[in-house]
This record gives C-alpha cells, sequence and structure tokens, in this order.
C-alpha cells in the first residue's frame, strides 16, 4: 500500500464515492428537443396571419383564451420532455446504485467463503505479512544479540586493552536495540497525512508520508487496521468524505487520551448520518470478520492516539479530528457504544 501502484485499494478509488456527472447525454437530448421544438412553434405561430379583432364585446375573452392555448401548446411539450429526462436520469442512477450493491454484496458472500473455508489467514494483507516477517526477523537478532551478551559476561574476568579514540569512532548502541528504532520518527504533520491517506494519485506528500509511516511499527499497525475498516465500510457505500461530523473541542480528545470513556466524552461521536450508522450497526451484528476488525481498529486508535496527544498542539488535534481514520473512529465508536 505504500505505493501508489500497489493492488491494494487506496482512497483514490475506494474510500471516496465515486463522483456523478452534472451534465450527462440526457440533458444534452432533453435540451436539444427542447430548442428544436421552441424554435419550431416560435416559427409557426409567428407565420399565422393575425385575424381582425371582432366587433363584439366578446374579444377580450377569446384573445385570453388563445394566449392560454398558445402557452400550453409551447411549453408543455417541453415539460414532458424533461420529465422524460429526470426519469431516465433517476433509472441509470438506480441501475448504478444496484451493480454496486451487487458487487458489494458478492465480496461479502466470498469473504463467508474464505472464512468457513479456512482461508482467511491466507487472505491476509501483504503489510501484515511483512510485518510478520519483520518480527521473526527481530526475533532472531535479540537471540542473537544475547548470545553474544552471554559471551562477553564469561570474559569479563580478563583485561583488555583500551582502544584509542580515533576520529571516526561511532556512537555504541545498547544491545536489543530493533531496526525500527534506529529509523527516524515520525512528526506530528506526517502522522496526520498518513493516517488521512493520500488524496489524490498526484498527492506526493501523502504518499511520502504513508511510506514513511508503515516503517514505524506503531503507526504501520493503526494504518494497516484504518485500511481494513475503511475497505470494509466501501462495500456498504460508507465513506469517510461524506461524513460531516459535529468536531469536538482538543480538550475533549486530550480527555479521551488521559482514559475518560463514556458521556464525558461523547461530544467524540459527532457522526450523524442515520444510514451510515444503521448499515454500520448491522454489519457489527452479522458479520464476524467485520467486528474483529472494528475493535482491532478502535484499540489501535485508542493507544496510537494517546501517544500522539503528548506533543500535539491544539491545532494538531484538531487537523487530527478531520481524518478519515479519525472519521471512521467516530462513527464506529458509537456503533460500539465507546461514547454511551
Amino acid at each position: 500500500m505504500a505505493e501508489p501502484t500497489e493492488t491494494r485499494p487506496t482512497p483514490l478509488g475506494l474510500y471516496a464515492r465515486p463522483e456523478s456527472q452534472t451534465i450527462t447525454s440526457i440533458e444534452v437530448i432533453a435540451l436539444a428537443l427542447s430548442a428544436i421544438w421552441l424554435i419550431g412553434a416560435a416559427i409557426f405561430f409567428l407565420a399565422i396571419p393575425s385575424e381582425p379583432a371582432p366587433a363584439d364585446g366578446a374579444a377580450d375573452g377569446t384573445a385570453s383564451l388563445r394566449f392560454i392555448m398558445t402557452m400550453l401548446a409551447i411549453f408543455m411539450p417541453v415539460a414532458m420532455i424533461w420529465v422524460a429526462a429526470t426519469a431516465a436520469r433517476s433509472s441509470r442512477i438506480m441501475r448504478e446504485e444496484s451493480q454496486r450493491l451487487q458487487a458489494a454484496i458478492d465480496a461479502i458472500r466470498n469473504a463467508y467463503i474464505v472464512q468457513s473455508q479456512g482461508g482467511r489467514a491466507n487472505s491476509e494483507p501483504s503489510v501484515a505479512r511483512k510485518l510478520d516477517e519483520i518480527a521473526a526477523a527481530q526475533r532472531k537478532t535479540e537471540t542473537a544479540l544475547a548470545t553474544f551478551s552471554s559471551s562477553r559476561e564469561s570474559r569479563a574476568m580478563a583485561p583488555e586493552p583500551k582502544p584509542e579514540p580515533s576520529g571516526d569512532t561511532q556512537t555504541a548502541l545498547p544491545l536489543g536495540t530493533r531496526a525500527e528504532d534506529m529509523a527516524p520518527g515520525l512528526d506530528n504533520d506526517e502522522f496526520i497525512r498518513a493516517i488521512n491517506f493520500p488524496e489524490t494519485a498526484e498527492d506526493t506528500a501523502g504518499f511520502n508520508a504513508l511510506r514513511k509511516a508503515l516503517k514505524d511499527r506503531a503507526t504501520s499497525g493503526l494504518i494497516q487496521a484504518s485500511q481494513d475498516v475503511l475497505t470494509l465500510l466501501s462495500q456498504d457505500g460508507i465513506y469517510m468524505d461524506d461524513l460531516n461530523p459535529d468536531m469536538a473541542r482538543p480538550e475533549i480528545w486530550r480527555r479521551f487520551a488521559a482514559g475518560e470513556r463514556g458521556r464525558q466524552i461523547a461530544a467524540l461521536g459527532g457522526v450523524r448520518d442515520r444510514s451510515s450508522l444503521t448499515l454500520a450497526a448491522g454489519r457489527m451484528r452479522e458479520d464476524p470478520i467485520f467486528r474483529d476488525a472494528v475493535h482491532h481498529f478502535l484499540r489501535r486508535f485508542d493507544k496510537s492516539f494517546a501517544q500522539f496527544e503528548t506533543q500535539a498542539t491544539d491545532s494538531e488535534i484538531s487537523e487530527l479530528a478531520g481524518t478519515r481514520t479519525a472519521r471512521a473512529f467516530m462513527l464506529l465508536g458509537r456503533v460500539t457504544g465507546v461514547f454511551d
């Protein structure tokens, strides 16, 4: 996922709702037909010679009736054209939504089949497998370092000559230092960019922050958990960009980082979209894979935000609250009762 060319879905195609066209071929056809009709009607009525007005008092009534019939003859077909255009566009939108719904149902069905066949381990994300490989290599390294330490202790009684200091002497690292501990840490801006995921394919800063975050063990765990729940939510048509939650004050977030739960931090559950809440709650009850992914994500977010809060300013906390990952926390926190 660190590269924009990876096969795993990114926010560019999955976490953002597909954009709908404002003007389609249906509207173009309707405009053309309306213009043709109006031009034809204008030519027809202008070509009719005007009749002399009758001498009696019925002139006013006849003129009014003629005017009304003329307006109906001109504008009634135009109205019918646009009624038909609106119905055609609604039908097209319903077909597209039906196709997306069918695709989501197929994805859920495939997930159940994989689970029932015991294939869940084979479907683990590539990033998770890489983390497991790194952890295994780390354990081997720590074992070797422990053996080396024991060998040094057995030779501790023998005096060793003290080496002369040289100009290229490097700073000694304590035994047990892991590779990820030596990597440069993320600053707050990079952390915020990473958990929001890249905005577009040209978002170079976003991809750079994501690549750097995946090298940080704690942050990569949060990103993986966030990506999993965002992918599952998008299968139900729930996109974080569509949510407009009520933003809580930074002090409420700090109280959450300090360990407060329940109604004291209820302001964090600012998502009010009923359809998203209903769909997510229904899937929590029926889909064990989704339920496990949600609980894992909430634990990761809790731990990562507690570390972030200690060195973040109020403005940085407010900026983090607008990310896709934070919005997923607000939505799923309400579904699971974190704020009750």
